[in-house]
């Protein structure tokens, strides 16, 4: 394997083919969305099935001339060439010198991926066979807790990737989880968070699971010590409960061993070419596989495996995430449009917008290239939603009748989950179809005169229309779909990043905060006499010290 990258995709703002799509761009204003919706040659180009999704790009203000314009602009960016380099385990994170190989957690145990002279697959799968027996013996009482007890709870501590992953995941999977296990998830430093997760749960019956790479991360050890704590208070105070009934997802076994857990049998690794938000489907899935179990685990990464193969065989024209990046791409970069609202139209899909403005946003939220030159175009959107059908009671005015045009993902599912439920599940999936329509047609102040309004309310009644929408369709959410969706946005972000030319694998606009963080924490109990800050901060400081001792 070579480690030559491929060069950096010229400034996207100077090509010939964004030159182009601006052209396109600026005539958007006359663009009518409502006959294209007749025009069956565009249904055909911008409604693309593959691995059991259903894509519909029909809503989106794209018509034949810039659906042609948006794939040469990403043939000419390099998107194929980069992928390719990503799914070689190139180090195409080049701010840390890094591989970026999450879609090697999911090859099958067949497979093989040599990087810097290690077969990766054979690692992925020593470690998912060492969670599968961990999880299976949690599941059918095998390991116990301190005391002999089984396990009743299971408490999954971690921030960022190392909880939004697992925790959207398990609340998604929710119908295939075993019902007697109770799974928490505990991220925020808040006292609060950790409290409420403990609330009614026996310490004698609880599995602890800390997940950070490092071992350092402030925010989670802090809660793994509390929760240690309650641990040792639960169970008279025998520190050989922290080893029976904590477990570490970390690289770093010397932290590990110095917190209490024996590295050897209570410690799960991962890889420096894992980043957090792509990290679900590593050990920092092991409560979700504790939840569900090692078989539908499986289905899980094999759900993932199929959007990787279909990433990287499917033209562009047929290639889900090519497509579905593009669409992001022109509302966002050229259209300008600020937000996009994803709408999944599941309850146990609830966690899901969150979980993708951050892979989204700490992926894309970037200003400069791989080069250090400024990008100049607009990157990632603010991504942000809610569950339907709880949305239409709430934001939905503004997304039909606002100023703001916000482009929307709407996610649904023809079946339900489980059980006989189709009556209830025609009723969602009615609603979304609904919005859908609602939101790309539109009611004219005309129609609603037609349909019975008085002069004076119908103005008030009328929505526009024409808002870009994208639906996303599939049979059930179970966890091959799952693992589908979640593939499918993680090579859209690719896409994007690839076409931009920056690098969507670091995230170093987070740590300025953590270093500032970790200086004024002293500093607020009086501990440091001077305040090397600016005067707003150190009369904020000040204050907090006057309240917090007062």
């Amino acid at each position: 394997m070579s480690d030559q990258l491929p060069p950096i995709a010229p400034p996207a703002a100077g090509t010939p083919e964004w030159a182009a799509l601006e052209r396109l761009a600026a005539g958007d204003s006359a663009f009518d969305l409502r006959p294209t919706l007749n025009d069956s040659e565009r249904r055909n180009r911008l409604v693309v099935e593959g691995c059991g999704l259903r894509l519909d790009l029909t809503r989106q203000r794209i018509d034949g001339e810039t659906l042609d314009a948006l794939l040469a602009l990403a043939a000419a960016q390099g998107v194929q060439t980069r992928a390719k380099a990503m799914f070689a385990g190139q180090p195409i994170n080049t701010t840390e010198d890094r591989a970026v190989l999450h879609t090697a957690l999911r090859l099958p145990r067949a497979s093989s991926l040599v990087v810097d002279g290690v077969d990766v697959v054979v690692e992925v799968h020593t470690e998912l066979d060492r969670m599968a027996a961990f999880s299976s013996a949690v599941r059918d009482g095998s390991r116990t807790a301190h005391g002999g007890q089984r396990f009743r709870s299971v408490v999954n501590i971690g921030i960022g990737g190392s909880n939004l992953g697992p925790e959207m995941a398990t609340a998604a999977l929710r119908p295939f989880a075993d019902p007697d296990l109770d799974v928490r998830f505990v991220s925020n430093v808040d006292p609060a968070h950790l409290d409420a997760a403990l609330d009614g749960l026996d310490p004698r019956e609880t599995l602890v699971i800390v997940c950070s790479k490092t071992f350092t991360t402030l925010e989670t050890l802090t809660n793994a010590k509390a929760a240690r704590d309650w641990l040792l208070a639960g169970t008279g105070g025998d520190s050989t409960a922290v080893a029976a009934q904590m477990v570490a997802v970390s690289s770093a076994a010397d932290e590990v061993a110095e917190f209490g857990i024996d590295p050897q049998t209570g410690m799960f690794g991962f890889w420096d070419w894992v980043g957090g938000r792509y990290s679900v489907d590593s050990a920092i899935g092991l409560s979700l596989m504790v939840a569900i179990g090692p078989e539908q685990f499986a289905e899980f990464l094999a759900g993932m495996h199929e959007i990787d193969l279909h990433f990287q065989t499917a033209v562009p024209e047929q290639n889900l995430p090519i497509l579905l990046a593009l669409a992001w791409l022109w509302n966002g970069s050229l259209l300008r449009h600020e937000t996009v609202a994803v709408l999944p139209y599941s309850s146990d899909l609830h966690r899901l917008p969150a979980y993708l403005q951050q892979l989204d946003m700490e992926s894309n939220g970037k200003h400069v290239r791989l080069d250090g030159t400024p990008v100049g175009v607009e990157t990632g959107p603010i991504v942000w939603g809610e569950a339907g059908t709880d949305g239409q009671h709430a934001f939905h005015q503004l997304l039909h009748q606002g100023t703001r045009i916000v482009p929307c993902d709407l996610i649904g599912f023809a079946k339900p989950a489980t059980g006989n439920q189709q009556e209830r599940q025609d009723l969602l999936v009615a609603n979304l179809i609904a919005q859908a329509e609602a939101l790309s047609l539109g009611s004219s102040e005309a129609e609603q005169l037609a349909a019975g309004d008085s002069p004076e309310i119908a103005a008030h009644r009328a929505c526009e229309g024409g808002r870009p929408v994208t639906v996303l369709l599939a049979e059930r959410l179970d966890p091959r779909t799952l693992g589908r969706l979640i593939a499918l946005y993680e090579h859209k972000v690719f896409v994007e990043g690839a076409i931009w030319g920056i690098d969507s694998f670091d995230q170093w606009g987070v740590q300025l905060g953590k270093l500032l963080a970790r200086r004024v924490g002293p500093e607020l109990t009086g501990a440091a006499a001077e305040l090397p800050h600016d005067p707003s901060t150190v009369e904020l400081i000040e204050a907090v010290r006057t309240l917090r001792d007062g």
